[in-house]
């Protein structure tokens, strides 16, 4: 029977994360110097090769070994049951210490994920979260662990989550005190989705340190709310009824890993901020050529209403109102408005990993009884055949309306703009939504074109793609980092959220997400993407059980037998390894 020691030296190491060496330096530990860390072995793993003055043994498969007792082995051999048997095998200099149990007759239907558990001496995933978050006690509260889950970023309704939350649910209703779980039953409610989760308490999600960046984003947040300049748009008057001091801020990175300060779950609507999501659409639907055949790729440099073209007689880019409208007529051509209108929907809905994803009819009227000017650029559109031919131009403008009445949350969005972080796969559901090319050119005409007369200082200070609405809301992404949605209905006289720009623009002085932040010999930032400022980490999206393994197996530490009385262990029972402070 197997036990373990030391369970915070096994949180510890289960938490390290090895960081390279950078070129011409030799790195001495994978833990911090001057530390010595002592796990048991047991001495029938060990065999022959434990004897006195061995050499210093390097553990491919474990940051942490168990023991098991000689007493144990012991019994095992007088009930006749076959002994285990140890072998090392050599790899580069490296000895890795493996355990091999014979196969019983009748063995056949082990489950693969038993074999590979007891292929080696590293103890399961299961084991290690485990330990990890017991922190020494036989047993583990629930809500410790969802507190703990929170603190990676994670939520208990992630929908990648959902099994292991519905599992954990009905044990505790059969547990006796119906809050904590011991070491199987926990094992029991983790297991189908122990990756995800091993990833989230190793630090492997894109931005590491969670509990440390969001609270730089809380100061942000705190910053921009002491604004108080701007106007609430009021010539939709559906609008104008919403109050200036209502601000928001969500963020949901590539990895899932979610945010939230203010008012974040007060609907709203979208309005402009739909533009770069149905281009996107149509662009996924109908390809690049297909779309830009009717609409251009050129910032305007006039006022996003303006009854304008450019020299082809097309809209100049489909974020101002001529180039949306037409952008608009080209989503499934023929069929009902009711049907394009559920289309797009349940487009979005899967962008925002089926978060809430609404419609405002008040807003929708409002809209459609002020749109004069709207009309006017669909008359003009109309005049100059900007639209596929047989296009109804005023059944168009009232599917226009619809789309900028969509309503969502701050958290919501910023699940879609996580879902062009991530190249068009929602981080949440882990579902392909939107083509990379329809993703790639959405994202570069929202850098060029999406902040209104705006966005050629937006792309020179902030330097990320970006689209505001005049709801006041502001569709920030980071690519292949994270998706923000700021949201305070006061705007500039540009038509920007005022809290929302100054919010992005702090962002960016503190963090290097812009663009071009990362050349080199630029001043440096600080990069929440790096664990302690040492070792650049990335999102490292699905990993199977056997790829996590083995990336902790080469990631071993070197140990090295000490005394009994050294480890403070019955030395009748086992053999002492301590981790050594050597150079990789």
């Amino acid at each position: 029977m197997f036990h373990f020691r030391f369970s915070t030296v096994l949180k510890e190491l289960f938490e390290a994360t090895v960081h390279r060496p950078f070129p011409g330096s030799r790195q001495r530990s994978w833990l911090p110097t001057r530390h010595h860390r002592c796990c048991c072995v047991s001495a029938a793993c060990v065999g022959a090769g434990a004897g006195a003055g061995s050499a210093p043994l390097k553990a491919l498969h474990a940051p942490a070994l168990h023991a098991v007792t000689l007493r144990a082995a012991a019994r095992r051999c007088a009930s006749g049951a076959a002994p285990f048997r140890s072998y090392c095998a050599k790899s580069e200099g490296a000895a890795a210490v493996l355990d091999e149990q014979p196969k019983k007759d009748g063995a056949d239907g082990e489950s693969a994920a038993d074999k590979r558990r007891n292929a080696g001496i590293l103890p399961s995933l299961e084991d290690l979260l485990f330990y990890t978050v017991a922190e020494g006690q036989e047993k583990i509260p629930a809500h410790k662990f969802l507190t703990a889950l929170k603190a990676t970023g994670l939520r208990t309704g992630d929908p990648r989550l959902k099994e292991c939350m519905e599992t954990l649910k009905e044990t505790l209703k059969n547990t006796s005190d119906g809050v904590t779980l011991d070491r199987h039953l926990f094992k029991k409610c983790v297991q189908s989705n122990i990756v995800l989760l091993t990833q989230a308490f190793r630090k492997k999600f894109v931005i590491p340190d969670f509990q440390s960046f969001t609270s730089h984003i809380d100061e942000l947040y705190e910053s921009a709310k002491k604004l108080s300049g701007g106007q609430v748009a009021d010539y939709i008057p559906q609008l104008a009824k919403f109050s200036p001091d209502l601000w928001a801020v969500s963020l949901c990175t590539v990895d899932g890993q979610r945010h939230t300060v203010g008012d974040t779950k007060v609907p709203f609507c979208l309005q402009s901020c739909v533009k770069p999501l149905k281009y996107a659409v149509a662009v996924h639907d109908y390809g690049t050529e297909y779309v830009h055949s009717f609409i251009g790729k050129e910032p305007s440099g006039l006022r996003f209403n303006k009854l304008f073209l450019d020299e082809d007689d097309k809209p100049h880019n489909p974020m101002v109102n001529a180039g949306a409208i037409v952008c608009t007529s080209l989503i499934k051509q023929g069929a009902s408005n009711a049907e394009r209108f559920d289309y797009v929907m349940n487009f979005l809905k899967n962008m925002a990993g089926n978060e809430y994803v609404g419609f405002s009819n008040a807003t929708f009227q409002s809209e459609r009884e002020s749109g004069d000017r709207n009309f006017a650029i669909g008359y003009y559109l109309k005049e100059k055949k900007c639209f596929p031919e047989g296009t109804d131009m005023t059944s168009v403008l009232d599917f226009y309306f619809q789309l900028c009445s969509i309503e969502v949350t701050c958290e919501s969005a910023s699940v879609m703009a996580a879902t062009l972080a991530n190249g068009g796969i929602c981080p949440i559901t882990g579902e392909r939504v939107l083509s990379p090319e329809a993703v790639r050119n959405t994202l570069s005409l929202m850098h060029s074109c999406g902040m209104y007369d705006f966005s050629g200082q937006f792309a020179f200070h902030v330097g990320l793609p970006a689209k505001s609405g005049v709801a006041g809301g502001i569709l920030l992404v980071v690519p292949n980092v994270m998706g923000i949605m700021c949201w305070s209905p006061p705007l500039d006289k540009l038509g920007n959220s005022v809290r929302g720009i100054q919010f992005c623009t702090d962002l960016v002085e503190l963090f290097n997400f812009h663009n071009y932040d990362n050349l080199r010999h630029f001043a440096k930032k600080y990069d929440p993407r790096r664990e302690g400022g040492d070792q650049r980490q990335h999102s490292y999206g699905p990993m199977d059980y056997e790829s996590l393994q083995q990336e902790l197996a080469l990631k071993a530490p070197l140990w090295k037998k000490v005394s009994p009385t050294e480890s403070h262990q019955d030395s009748s029972t086992t053999v002492v390894y301590r981790m050594d402070n050597v150079a990789e």
